[in-house]
């Protein structure tokens, strides 16, 4: 790394773009580029990251599978009210019941989310992974014996403790997957986490149906299933390497790093590139980072206000309102609504799997701004279409057609980056914070919206879609002037421009700092 002063460098296609601006110290890397790790996948890595990622299968599991049998749990409720009370719960109590029951879940994962710092740097990023799998299990199997027990509660308390999961493994596989996974392969391999979690809620969505699981004898059972990936991650993860960034940064264990990495890339020369660069990266990194100094540093100011709005518009757009209730929001027009829902899963996936395709060509940013402002429009015409419904009974093929449009923006970009742009955009001491913090704005958007969107689709009716509207416009404008590509660079790269130019703003007249 070489200190020379350069003028402001603000461009809007990539390099340094040099402006007539007060002239100031900045540190840069000369090739950036150059010094990336371009590894190779192997069987070490691939295995580690699958072995992660079974986390998020069992998360997406409980978000899909509890959208088709609503009705028939919905009817465990008022069963065990009417047992209890000898009389039948109200409408409105049993709304609001079952939007607790969904959305504790997200409320749980919130709370969850404060734990992921604490740790992410006492037990490391693997073993923590580990650690929490044990809050699934409990979870799930208070959630089975909810029908046993003949008490609503259990289930209640069963989603909350799942939701404790939820919070930490969303921030705990994406961190350790960027920190074990090569440079060129980073954004990739972090998208599979969100793969992952697709995959799960379309596997919950099969399992829900009356003709496979979601049946008033079977759904507790259908509940349990998550239970599968659980054990299979306890028995494969601890024999795959802890995150060598956490290993010489957080222990300065030095030779363990150095094993972990020869295991992950299987190349010798490779290895010491990396080690090296690393080892350059420890140099100029403090060696831990507060709460109170991460939200006080000037460095760390433009990432925050960054994830807030990409985050907060990736939750707040629409996609969970579609996930948790589509098969409501269907049933108004269809009498499959169940199989519909089956297909915004299908849809989900595919285009997680074509994000994970386009990650490391089109960039993040970019997929960004496609998936928000495609979302926007996708609302706009959904208020249209569903206000007109009335008139013209055969645009319902049209509303189903937009749905599936906004999963499948969604998930080109604003779903998966959300949950990994952190850990691009902040240092190896802030990085757990920064992932913390990402998943209290997911989880806490997710939440808002579970409670929340059943009464404002009362009150607000097909309008209700102009909110997400406007919220997808917002994270839009912010992303096209604020957000850095960090596609193919470093983590010291990028964090070096935010330690380097603390005084140089994202955006002026001119255009954004692409930080390419």
């Amino acid at each position: 790394m070489i200190v020379y002063t350069v003028r402001q460098h603000l461009g809007r296609g990539g390099g340094f773009a040099f402006q007539e601006a007060r002239a100031q110290k900045v540190k840069v890397s000369l090739t950036p580029h150059v010094v990336c790790a371009q590894g190779r996948l192997t069987a070490t890595l691939l295995t580690s990251i699958l072995a992660a990622v079974l986390g998020s299968l069992q998360i997406g599991y409980h978000t899909g599978n509890i959208n088709a049998p609503a009705k028939i749990i919905e009817e465990f409720f008022n069963h065990t009210w009417r047992a209890r009370h000898n009389q039948t719960i109200s409408d409105h109590s049993l709304t609001l019941l079952w939007s607790l029951s969904v959305s504790i879940k997200d409320f749980g994962a919130l709370l969850g989310s404060l734990g992921v710092k604490f740790l992410a740097d006492s037990y490391g990023r693997r073993n923590s992974i580990l650690i929490v799998n044990a809050l699934s299990v409990v979870g799930t199997c208070l959630m089975c014996a909810s029908k046993a027990s003949e008490s609503f509660e259990v289930l209640i308390l069963g989603r909350l403790v799942f939701g404790l999961f939820c919070g930490l493994v969303m921030s705990l596989n994406p961190l350790y997957i960027q920190e074990v996974s090569p440079t060129n392969l980073r954004g990739a391999f972090a998208t599979l986490n969100q793969v992952s979690f697709a995959l799960g809620i379309l596997v919950g969505m099969v399992a829900g149906l009356e003709t496979v699981l979601g049946t008033e004898h079977h759904w507790a059972m259908m509940l349990s299933l998550s239970l599968v990936p659980a054990l299979a991650q306890y028995l494969v993860l601890p024999f795959c390497p802890e995150s060598p960034r956490y290993l010489l940064f957080n222990r300065g264990e030095e030779s363990k790093a150095e094993a972990a990495l020869l295991r992950l890339r299987g190349s010798t020369e490779k290895v010491s590139a990396e080690l090296e660069e690393m080892k350059e990266e420890a140099a100029h990194t403090q060696t831990g980072v507060t709460i109170h100094e991460f939200f006080k540093k000037r460095r760390y100011k433009q990432p925050i206000i960054i994830v807030l709005f990409v985050n907060l518009g990736s939750q707040l757009s629409g996609f969970n309102a579609i996930i948790n209730y589509s098969t409501r929001m269907f049933q108004a027009n269809f009498d499959q609504a169940k199989y519909l829902t089956l297909g915004v899963g299908a849809v989900n996936v595919t285009f997680t799997l074509v994000a994970f395709f386009l990650m490391e060509k089109a960039g993040r940013r970019r997929l960004l701004l496609t998936g928000f402002i495609s979302i926007a429009v996708c609302n706009l015409l959904m208020t249209i279409v569903d206000s007109v419904l009335y008139l013209a009974p055969q645009l319902r093929s049209l509303l189903v057609l937009l749905v599936f449009c906004l999963i499948s923006a969604y998930e080109l970009g604003p779903g998966p980056i959300s949950w990994f742009i952190a850990a691009e955009l902040f240092d190896q001491p802030a990085r757990p914070i920064a992932m913390a913090f990402t998943s209290m704005l997911n989880w806490g958007g997710k939440f808002v919206l579970a409670l929340l969107f059943p009464p404002l689709l009362k009150i607000c009716g097909e309008f209700v879609y102009l909110l997400f509207m406007t919220m997808a416009l917002v994270a839009f404008v912010f992303t096209w002037f604020r957000l850095p590509e960090t596609k193919g660079r470093t983590f010291d790269d990028i964090a070096e421009e935010f330690r380097g130019a603390e005084e140089i703003p994202l955006h002026n007249k001119i255009g954004f700092n692409t930080f390419n």
